[in-house]
């Protein structure tokens, strides 16, 4: 990769930010989530805007291309001008001349994002035949090209998928490759490679300094990633409760922090190491020769001509008190493999929960054991009703499995969840987008706690969390498995937090295990190819940010 581009002061800004203030109206209240940032972007330059979940990254990222919720959300004062022109005050003619064509963004939460009913090579076609008049052949071609960039692999088979065919990280690589397919002149990438592994996460960094490079395109970078920051932004922002607390070049911003709140950043990562294992405690989850393969069908009669290998004849066994951690790479299959176990989805293979013969169960017959079966999904957004307040949702699930209790009992479980991850319980009779994803996350694992499970899966738990929430959380979950002798499988990409919480481990790649075996040993002595280059890549990045914080 090569080294980062320093702005010289007499680059005219392509972005200019300027005293930007956001409120949001709701219930006769006024809060201001923004106060007077200000910020500019160069052509060709990488700016990342840091901070905790809720501090007001986001807002501002959106406010570029006026993608709040309108009217509740508004601009008291401040500017936006991209190449001259002031944003804020622009007519929706020039908005849409902007949108998607000089101004791309990657959202957080690609499933959201993304339409559930069109293809893969529909929704990027789309694009190209929208801003560059591409016809049917031509965007098919380009499509093609722009999956190989991002690296889906067999990215022919792709096409004809839709968004829930693909794992979380496809469909982050399918949002970039559209973000990229008109090459814009400012790309806003919120948490671009949240969902991605490590080694994926390096791939995608480096495309992106690649494309920026030969466009001299502006990247407006939004993480919790402190390690990403490091090795992608020329500039950093500092942010905290909706102000910039500090700014400066990102190498004197690693070196040598000046605001204490940008020290505590810095310092935070998980740390510990999970309950140790009884390998006598009863087994809670037993999988058998479990399978997953999803049909590919062509031609005009959409005969099957293929199958996808998602999951193909896994053994796992998960007890109480303990967890299972499924590492691996994107598209691995491990998301399909929690989701086969816990009878989300069909599958082969012999399933059984604690004593009880679960892969013959309809998904009808499954009801009963849902409270103790429990999950939290890699996208908060996507699973929290946007209809409903947060009080709602926890308690959704007391209602349905214990519909005895009152209406001021279970708002007290409700109150309780909440303060175990972390909010406030006043908030509950908020709504989702009223929230950060860090924030919705916390939901949706309250939403999981609040029924006291004997078994979690835990799909990617950490991932939209900043790094002080990610300890936290682990803490959090370490707590409560010690409490209730809870078993988790835990799903994660980031290798640090499933070596703080994981007793055992198992490595998938293209939906079989490559290697199995007692975290401790995974970690020291990976004995697989495969294993051995996922830890070099993780640790690279640690190693980045150790030597960054002593400089």
């Amino acid at each position: 990769m090569s080294a980062v581009r320093e702005a010289g002061p007499a680059d005219a800004p392509l972005l200019d930010v300027r005293g930007l203030k956001v409120a949001f109206h709701g219930g006769g209240r006024t809060s201001l989530a923004v106060d007077d940032v200000s910020f500019s972007i160069g052509r060709g330059e990488t700016l990342a805007l840091v901070g905790e979940s809720g501090s007001g990254k986001s807002v501002s990222a959106l406010s570029v291309l006026k993608l709040l919720p309108y009217p509740a959300a508004s601009h008291p004062g401040g500017a936006i001008l991209f190449d001259g022109e002031n944003l804020i005050d622009g007519a929706e003619r020039t908005l849409r001349r902007i949108r998607g064509n000089k101004i791309s963004m990657i959202f957080q939460e690609p499933m959201t994002s993304l339409n559930p009913l069109h293809t893969i090579e529909r929704q990027v076609g789309e694009i190209l035949k929208v801003h560059r008049g591409l016809r049917d052949r031509e965007a098919s071609a380009r499509t093609l090209d722009l999956l190989r960039q991002v690296g889906i692999r067999e990215p022919e088979k792709r096409l004809g998928a839709y968004p829930h065919q693909l794992s979380g990280g496809q469909r982050q690589r399918v949002m970039i490759a559209m973000a990229l397919a008109n090459e814009p002149d400012l790309l806003i990438a919120d948490e671009p490679t949240t969902a991605l592994d490590v080694t994926v996460q390096a791939q995608i960094l480096a495309l992106l300094k690649e494309q920026q490079e030969k466009r001299r395109m502006a990247m407006l970078f939004i993480t919790h990633d402190l390690g990403i920051v490091r090795r992608i932004a020329d500039r950093v922002c500092i942010m905290y409760k909706g102000r910039i607390v500090e700014e400066g070049p990102a190498g004197r911003i690693f070196a040598n922090p000046q605001h204490d709140y940008t020290k505590r950043l810095l310092a935070a990562e998980p740390k510990g190491r999970p309950p140790a294992a009884n390998t006598n405690a009863p087994l809670v989850m037993d999988g058998q020769g479990v399978k997953v393969w999803f049909p590919i069908r062509t031609g005009f009669f959409r005969r099957t001509t293929d199958h996808v290998k998602a999951v193909d004849g896994i053994d796992i066994a998960v007890r109480a008190g303990q967890t299972v951690g499924v590492v691996g790479e994107s598209g691995s299959g491990k998301t399909t493999l929690g989701l086969a176990l816990t009878r989300m989805i069909s599958s082969e293979g012999r399933i059984a929960f604690g004593d009880t013969r679960i892969d013959e169960r309809s998904f009808g017959a499954m009801r009963p054991l849902r409270r103790e079966i429990q999950i939290v999904f890699q996208d908060p957004f996507g699973s929290l009703s946007p209809r409903m307040s947060i009080a709602d949702i926890v308690g959704e699930g007391l209602q349905v499995h214990e519909p005895g209790l009152s209406g001021l009992e279970r708002d007290r479980r409700v109150v309780a969840a909440l303060e175990e991850v972390g909010l406030d319980p006043e908030a509950r009779f908020r709504y989702p987008h009223e929230f950060s994803g860090g924030q919705r996350q916390r939901v949706a694992i309250a939403r999981a706690m609040v029924l006291n499970p004997r078994f979690v899966m835990l799909d990617e738990p950490t991932s939209a969390l900043d790094m002080s929430v990610q300890a936290q959380v682990v803490d959090l979950l370490r707590d409560l498995q010690r409490k209730h002798d809870l078993a988790y499988l835990f799903i994660s990409h980031d290798l640090k937090v499933v070596r703080a919480l994981a007793n055992e481990v198992i490595v998938m790649r293209n939906g079989q295990v490559v290697e199995r075996g007692p975290a401790d040993e995974i970690f020291e002595r990976p004995r697989t190819d495969y294993t051995k280059a996922l830890m070099a890549a993780a640790f690279r990045i640690e190693a980045t940010n150790t030597g960054a914080a002593a400089q």
